[in-house]
């Protein structure tokens, strides 16, 4: 019965699928795979053939081949390596190149011969390129062919560098790159622009010679193209979609990339389910948007017609469930965020006491506080709370050189016009100049520039809390640790930065924290802000008293918005209001036309922050509640 159940639930999916509940569990349990496929094959005295992916995924499983190798005596000398790709031309040198990143995040740390490791080179003259491709070929085939190949997976569905329009039976080749996948490369390279466009990669038909294939995928970013690959219909514009013909394919993920299957996002469709609060009230908001009926038009026919006969047999009739669905939308609106003084507060998302609270709101970068929730910034500041912003990171890498220059020849002729000696900033400002001129892409800035770029963040973010009312004394700027690296690949968190927070938060006493739970943020800062600022109420918890009357509060909106079942407190904005809002995220001038980290969405920061904050009323809209101009969404974090 327990197969049958199985087979019913994973009835969507087209082919082997295994899930963990994070990363680190699954990269652990691939790692100890190929740990097994090396030690049988050193018992057998044969060679072990692996094929090789880069990227973020793999990391975690490279790590615990190297602490085996350390700990557990695992020997690598009877491994030989393909890797699937890499970009041209490239430098096997360079920092992107997938020479060092092997070589930093395995092959230097294991007793692999050099011999057997093979990655395409990106240096070859172009007319070298298609013989050296067919001899990568033929070297794999001399071995014996691949016994595994481990695979990430873009956000184009790219196996390898296998972009939309590639062929089943594509050997290895080299290709132009997707303007998305260079998107999502550009941190790397220090903007798009630097990004190669070609690469070499091996073939989806050389890929499906493999005798195991296994796919990872970690992270909420790769669900929607997860879903594709697993259960869409197989096309080229999706090329992992081919690898449901292999028969010896399996998709490895974790729950967050696993979440828009259908057996975890519509369970509803696939098996009976044990019917929470949460889980109703998102199945009936999927109903409505299915049907296109507002909820208290949906009838026992809709839900019998969508695979939620079990739903209204059990909670029913539909009148009811609907009634009571929709009232809970509407207690999730409130003009008031920091709680209305004097009303019952029973059923609003905040307390009505105390009547003016103590707010800090935790902006990871100078400008995700009033990008992701100015107009609740500003109303919190309007309805007489004492509303603190603590910027985490000084967003230093984040500032066009040029501005720096611009910014550096107005103090001079500042200075000069003072009748102020400007030789030392006239000295620095050449040296400036001549770095530029010969900078390479993510080269780390000398001290000087990251400074001015620094300050460049700061006055902007300090323009931005005085437009939505905050004295300077309320303005506080953390520089944590973890981020002041003048890099792009940041240094771990540590106990100074957790202390930090926690100074800072004992000082204000809030009753109210807004931190960011935008986890989509492809520079990773939000997350790891967000775990400082988790970690430091948790402790505070346990010693502080006015911590148990704190609540904090997630937002989102940079780059991408909570769904409408999730949201707990959503703050209807004005016209007026959102005008106001826009003219906040003016005040970061940097940032602003072109951003030097736009992600994968190519509009400006306050036309993405407008549209989500639209669509979200939109969403309100349709379901039958009241039509908005905007609404910024929240959902409440519970230890």
């Amino acid at each position: 019965m327990a197969r049958l159940n199985l087979l019913e639930e994973t009835r969507f999916e087209k082919l082997p699928t295994t899930i963990y509940p994070d990363q680190r569990e699954a990269s652990v349990k691939v790692a100890q795979r190929i740990a097994n496929l090396i030690k049988k094959k050193q018992q057998q005295n044969q060679l072990a053939v692996l094929g090789l992916a880069t990227g973020a995924t793999p990391i975690g499983v490279y790590a615990e081949l190297v602490r085996m190798h350390r700990e557990e005596d695992l020997s690598f000398e009877n491994v030989i390596t393909f890797n699937l790709d890499e970009y041209y031309p490239m430098q096997p040198n360079a920092a992107q190149s997938y020479v060092t990143f092997m070589n930093e995040n395995l092959f230097d740390h294991i007793d692999i011969k050099k011999e057997n490791v093979h990655i395409p080179d990106g240096t070859l003259p172009l007319d070298e390129i298609h013989e050296y491709c067919l001899d990568y070929e033929r070297k794999i085939e001399e071995v014996g062919g691949l016994d595994l190949q481990i695979l990430g997976i873009g956000r184009t569905g790219h196996i390898g560098f296998n972009e939309p329009g590639s062929a089943p039976n594509s050997g290895t080749r080299l290709v132009t790159l997707d303007d998305l996948t260079r998107r999502d490369a550009s941190r790397d390279f220090g903007g798009k622009e630097n990004v190669p466009r070609k690469a070499i990669t091996m073939g989806i038909g050389t890929i499906f010679k493999a005798r195991e294939i296994i796919l990872m995928a970690w992270s909420g970013k790769k669900a929607p193209i997860i879903k594709k690959a697993v259960e869409g219909e197989m096309s080229s514009e999706v090329p992992a979609t081919y690898l449901q013909l292999s028969d010896n394919v399996e998709f490895v993920l974790d729950m967050d990339a696993a979440s828009e299957l259908t057996r975890f996002n519509t369970p509803w469709l696939v098996k009976d389910c044990v019917w929470d609060d949460a889980l109703i009230k998102k199945a009936v908001i999927w109903l409505s948007n299915t049907v296109n009926k507002p909820i208290l038009k949906l009838t026992d026919e809709d839900y019998n017609n969508h695979g939620m006969a079990q739903l209204a047999t059990e909670k029913g009739p539909a009148y009811n469930i609907n009634i009571d669905i929709f009232n809970k939308l509407q207690r999730t609106i409130t003009g008031w965020p920091g709680g209305k003084p004097g009303a019952d507060d029973t059923r609003r998302p905040e307390r009505a006491e105390p009547a003016q609270k103590r707010v800090v709101i935790f902006s990871p970068h100078p400008d995700d506080d009033v990008i992701s929730m100015g107009g609740t910034f500003i109303r919190l500041v309007d309805q007489g709370h004492n509303v603190h912003v603590a910027y985490q990171t000084s967003g230093n890498t984040a500032v066009w050189d040029d501005d720096v220059l611009r910014y550096m020849e107005f103090a001079i002729d500042f200075n000069s016009s003072l009748g102020q000696d400007t030789d030392r900033l006239e000295s620095i400002y050449s040296n400036m100049r001549l770095f530029m001129e010969d900078k390479q892409p993510n080269q780390l800035d000398p001290k000087e520039i990251r400074d001015v770029k620094a300050f460049i963040r700061k006055s902007e973010a300090i323009s931005g809390a005085r437009y939505a009312g905050l004295s300077d004394d309320h303005i506080h700027f953390m520089a944590l640790p973890f981020y002041e690296t003048g890099k792009t690949v940041k240094n771990p968190v540590t106990e100074v930065d957790v202390q930090l927070t926690m100074e800072l938060l004992q000082k204000i006493k809030p009753h109210q924290v807004f931190a960011a739970g935008d986890f989509a943020d492809p520079h990773g800062t939000h997350i790891v802000c967000f775990r400082i600022v988790e970690e430091a109420l948790r402790r505070l918890l346990k010693t502080e008293e006015w911590a148990q009357d704190c609540w904090l509060w997630m937002y989102r909106g940079a780059w991408h918005e909570f769904e409408t079942h999730e949201i707990e407190m959503a703050v209807p904005l004005s016209p007026q209001e959102v005008e106001r809002k826009r003219f906040a995220i003016f005040k970061h001038q940097s940032q602003k036309d072109r951003p030097v980290f736009p992600g994968d969405d190519e509009r400006e920061f306050w036309v993405r922050a407008e549209e989500r904050t639209r669509e979200t009323a939109q969403n309100y809209d349709k379901l039958g509640l009241a039509d908005y101009e905007a609404m910024e969404a929240f959902v409440r974090w519970r230890f």
